[in-house]
């Protein structure tokens, strides 16, 4: 399956097969290089938080996991990013732009391989984040992101969806040298990229976001 490009597509991420994130998103390319989205500050976003409103990371995991939750609509408040997924890989790479438009990092999401869905008059892209990152600056130096949170979670094997941590930590080191090398995707490809100029933020997602995830 292919998604055509400009089309706003839910990204929905999931713990096991509950809905905890899902920003919208436009496709820049659907290829053999794999899928590519823009994600726009002030893009809606559908996530999950506590009854009170907070979310995982105002509390400890611990807390978290027996706490009453409700899904809110909310937006998307980070930065602008281009999010490319290759196909079949369970990472992505992300580059994050500041207001102005300028290039600021590279970020390696670990995750499980995301599948596409098309609904028709939704569509969207299903995986489950992983939780450990990577930071990668322009200059290609690297640091990792949120092990602490990695480790917190394996306390919590009943509730945590990672199930084989030193996977995770493989898969991330297997894209390590790329970085360090500034090979393909960190040698500069994509850095100038700019939006087409008639994208506008797509209006949230009302019916459709919550069917069942989708798997391979």
């Amino acid at each position: 399956m292919t998604l055509s490009p400009g089309r706003a597509v839910l990204h929905r991420h999931f713990a096991r097969d509950t809905l905890v994130w899902a920003p919208l998103a436009r496709v820049v390319a659907d290829d053999e290089l794999g899928l590519r989205l823009w994600m726009a500050t002030g893009s809606p976003l559908i996530r999950e938080v506590t009854t009170d409103g907070r979310g995982p990371q105002d509390m400890p995991f611990a807390e978290w996991v027996l706490a009453p939750k409700k899904i809110i609509q909310d937006v998307y408040r980070g930065p602008s990013t281009l999010k490319f997924n290759p196909r079949g890989a369970a990472y992505s790479v992300w580059w994050l732009f500041d207001p102005a438009g300028r290039f600021r990092a590279w970020y390696v999401n670990l995750e499980e391989p995301s599948v596409t869905w098309d609904d028709g008059a939704v569509a969207g892209v299903d995986l489950t984040d992983q939780d450990l990152d990577i930071w990668v600056w322009p200059d290609r130096r690297w640091d990792w992101k949120d092990e602490d949170e990695l480790n917190e979670r394996l306390a919590f094997p009943e509730h945590y969806w990672v199930g084989d941590a030193e996977a995770v930590w493989e898969q991330g080191r297997q894209v390590v040298p790329a970085i360090e090398a500034g090979a393909w995707p960190f040698d500069g490809t994509w850095t100038d990229f700019r939006p087409p100029a008639g994208w506008s933020i797509p209006p949230p997602v009302a019916e459709g976001w919550d069917r069942p995830r989708e798997r391979r």
